[in-house]
């Protein structure tokens, strides 16, 4: 697959502490492990092992962080909600 047409993800992970980390990626394994090797941004470090709970796939890159954004601007409530937990 050419990077032209590498589809991008957006997901959802729920740190060892329960606390939500959303985040956007190109390699959705390759991320979701690098959290738990403690590689994978400052905020999962110290908050291992990361669990994925929702991943959605978008055409490109800018729709992916359009999303990303749109969901980080959401209450832990509003998260919850979407995720099916309340």
């Amino acid at each position: 697959m050419n990077r032209a047409n590498k589809r991008w993800q957006v997901y959802i992970i729920q740190c060892k502490d329960g606390t939500l980390y959303t985040g956007v990626t190109n390699n959705l394994a390759h991320r979701i492990d690098a959290h738990n090797c403690g590689k994978g941004c400052r905020y999962t470090k110290c908050r291992r092992p990361v669990k994925l709970l929702h991943a959605a796939s978008f055409p490109d890159k800018s729709a992916a962080m359009r999303r990303e954004a749109e969901i980080k601007k959401w209450s832990r409530r509003e998260k919850e909600e979407f995720l099916g937990k309340k």
